[in-house]
């Protein structure tokens, strides 16, 4: 114990010449004492190497404290205690070598630092090789705009469907956020498709590039790279052919009904909802995707109600978390009276005129117009 208390010394002095070389060298002794015996260390042994620890990083000079940071930031046995009372420092150029780096950090640890941290410290945090749904989160809702860019660009940070629709609303207005989001690999469909319908056409060409297969037939006009990409990413979408299979055979068997929309629906299921939505209204499931995506109402009713879909089931669609229209009692009584008066011819002869003027091509810069100005109508009553 002596030793130690020589060493701890050693750290804390630094008005002699040649201190700092003789702080790193104090510190690493200190640090292998540590981990020689760590093992057979009492509770209360473990304690005492903390609170030094911490004491320690607390006085050592600034210029010393990113030495030792970088040093212990690749450090594989690197003693957690240590490690994290770097990554606490509220001097980012000693925190984020290790917040960035070390192993030896806790989920929990990342957590906290994710929660009371300063945006450097969240910056640092979102380039780790890999990042859990939970600290992605943290990310996302706290970060600005750098901090959101990084995750989105991190290849192997997770993000959970709330994540991504957060990461969506945050593309409206940031083309190059739009750009990493509609680019990533693990991007659920459904939010795919929103980030295409309000990205600008340089980055609706930039996602369709990312999507070799569909590339060459890229026109140029936003609504034909919308429906290339959309074609290519069901042809691969597991999710989407599972959903196709069970829909074509209920089909088969003429056994496809209402009841599999509404049960598709409460279930959040974005790929079966719309595939037995479009076959019973009998139009394209392009059409029905953006219904149901479609932060207006009145669109996916007038697709429901094309199908001869009950209020029941509508409300349902209506509540898709997919869309995230987040509506109130009285919005939805609202729409429950709006529904109730749109006829079902009127609503088949909207979807009939709108597919007819997306087959002529006409109006590519607005591809939903005629729906869209009828929705309204059905929203507003």
């Amino acid at each position: 114990m002596t030793m130690l208390y020589s060493l701890i010394d050693e750290v804390q002095s630094a008005a002699t010449p040649g201190a700092t070389r003789r702080q790193l060298k104090a510190l690493m002794r200190i640090t292998d004492l540590f981990l020689a015996g760590s093992g057979r260390y009492s509770k209360q042994q473990t304690e005492m190497f903390d609170d030094i620890f911490k004491t320690i990083v607390g006085v050592i000079e600034l210029r010393t404290r990113v030495k030792l940071a970088q040093h212990y930031a690749t450090d594989q046995k690197a003693p957690a205690t240590l490690v994290r009372a770097f990554a606490f420092d509220d001097e980012i150029s000693v925190a984020a070598p290790v917040l960035s780096q070390s192993a030896a950090l806790s989920e929990e640890d990342l957590v906290l630092g994710s929660s009371t941290k300063s945006q450097g410290h969240l910056l640092a945090i979102a380039q780790r090789p890999t990042l859990s749904e939970t600290i992605t989160e943290l990310l996302i809702e706290r970060g600005e705009s750098v901090v959101v860019h990084a995750v989105a660009q991190n290849l192997g940070a997770q993000i959970s469907d709330r994540s991504f629709g957060e990461l969506v609303v945050r593309s409206r207005e940031d083309g190059q956020l739009a750009l990493h989001v509609g680019t990533r690999s693990d991007i659920p469909r459904h939010h795919l498709l929103k980030i295409l319908e309000t990205a600008s056409t340089a980055v609706c060409r930039k996602i369709a590039a990312a999507h070799p297969k569909c590339a060459d037939v890229v026109k140029g006009a936003v609504t034909d790279v919308i429906d290339d990409i959309n074609l290519v990413v069901r042809k691969n979408s597991g999710d989407h052919a599972k959903a196709r299979k069970r829909v074509r055979r209920r089909t088969e068997w003429k056994d496809l009904g209402e009841g599999d929309v509404h049960a598709a629906a409460r279930a959040q299921d974005f790929e079966r909802t719309v595939m037995a939505l479009s076959a019973l209204a009998g139009c394209p499931i392009e059409i029905v995707e953006r219904a149901v995506l479609n932060e207006n109402p009145g669109a996916v009713q007038i697709v429901a109600r094309a199908a001869a879909c009950s209020w029941a089931t509508t409300k349902a669609l209506l509540l898709m978390t997919a869309a995230e229209r987040k509506m109130t009692r009285m919005d939805l009584e609202r729409a429950r009276e709006n529904f109730e008066r749109l006829e079902l011819a009127t609503a088949r002869r909207v979807l009939e005129f709108y597919e007819m003027r997306r087959n002529a091509g006409t109006d590519a810069g607005e591809p939903a117009a005629p729906m869209e100005s009828e929705s309204r109508k059905a929203a507003v009553g």
